[in-house]
């Protein structure tokens, strides 16, 4: 009797087990297959044909772009050789590299310290910094530029030094939105990573800053190449405060193209080839940066959200 019991145990255990199964996979499979085919190619094609009417001018001629050509009816590199004269776009692209480099690598140092203090040590107006992250995320940037161009006008005047039209006046503005974000992203990545870690290596003798530097900075390479690449973005396309705060030697990439297309309006034949030829230029380290440290950027975007 035990024999034939067993097999009928089995199989209705594995008859219960199988509308689980199928509930979270109907769960979980939100869209059809079709569906989920049909949106990707579409908005592969949004990003994309953008994307390829851009190169392709950028190989034409600017009349044929004016014209409305897509595809070049004679193709060639003259606008990359022509804009490097034309529009200066060399030290515009040094100026923004510069600036935003400067400012991703100080933003997320500054980001994993203070992280680590907010995270892992209890004191009064904790609760008051974590919000204060969050508020000042929420403050538009053009409420901002006003009060910082008095304020860094006011403290040169005072000092007797140049802030304005400076790079590292820029640099100053730049940091002091970066920072916020660049903080609350490592206080979210910092909660997700374990204790015991760190509480065998107090054991062991390791004082804070040692723990900091050897284990929390190894662990946090995601965290920290996310808030990094983030406050890149913002110092590399800023036009805002760049136009305020630059002169025509410290003028960034971001404004150089400004200027650029500003003085082809009212033009007879605007060099649209070399608008397009310059806007890939601008482009491509965005791009390159993203290719580089792509493991990084699923794994620091991704982390503290499941727990």
């Amino acid at each position: 009797m035990s024999t034939q019991t067993r097999p009928r145990t089995s199989a209705a255990r594995n008859t219960n087990r199988a509308p689980r199964n199928g509930r979270s996979a109907q769960v979980t499979r939100l869209m059809p297959t079709w569906l989920i085919a049909v949106l990707t190619t579409f908005l592969c094609i949004v990003v994309l044909v953008p994307i390829a009417y851009i190169f392709l001018a950028s190989l034409n001629t600017d009349t044929g772009v004016a014209s409305g050509e897509f595809w070049p009816s004679q193709f060639s590199l003259d606008s990359y050789s022509k804009i490097w004269g034309s529009v200066g776009l060399g030290k515009g692209i040094i100026n923004s590299l510069v600036v935003a480099g400067s400012v991703a690598v100080v933003s997320a140092i500054i980001a994993i310290g203070t992280a680590y203090v907010l995270v892992r040590f209890s004191f009064v107006g904790r609760l008051t910094v974590l919000r204060g992250l969050l508020g000042l995320q929420s403050i538009p940037g053009t409420l901002m530029l006003l009060p910082v161009f008095v304020l860094f006008a006011s403290i040169g005047a005072w000092l007797g030094i140049t802030i304005i039209g400076t790079l590292w006046g820029l640099f100053i503005a730049y940091l002091t939105f970066a920072l916020p974000f660049s903080t609350w992203v490592m206080v979210t990545y910092l909660r997700g990573l374990p204790r015991e870690l760190e509480e065998a290596a107090r054991i062991d003798g390791a004082s804070n800053l040692a723990i900091l530097f050897r284990i929390i900075v190894p662990l946090s390479w995601p965290g920290i190449v996310v808030s990094g690449i983030f406050a890149f973005l913002l110092g590399w396309n800023d036009v805002l405060f760049a136009s305020i705060f630059t002169k025509p030697d410290t003028a960034t990439a971001a404004i150089v193209l400004q200027v650029f297309s500003a003085s082809q309006e009212g033009g007879a034949i605007p060099v649209y080839s070399q608008m397009m030829a310059a806007a890939l230029v601008c482009a491509a380290p965005v791009v390159i940066l993203y290719f580089i440290f792509q493991r990084y950027l699923v794994g620091g975007l991704t982390a503290g959200g499941v727990k």
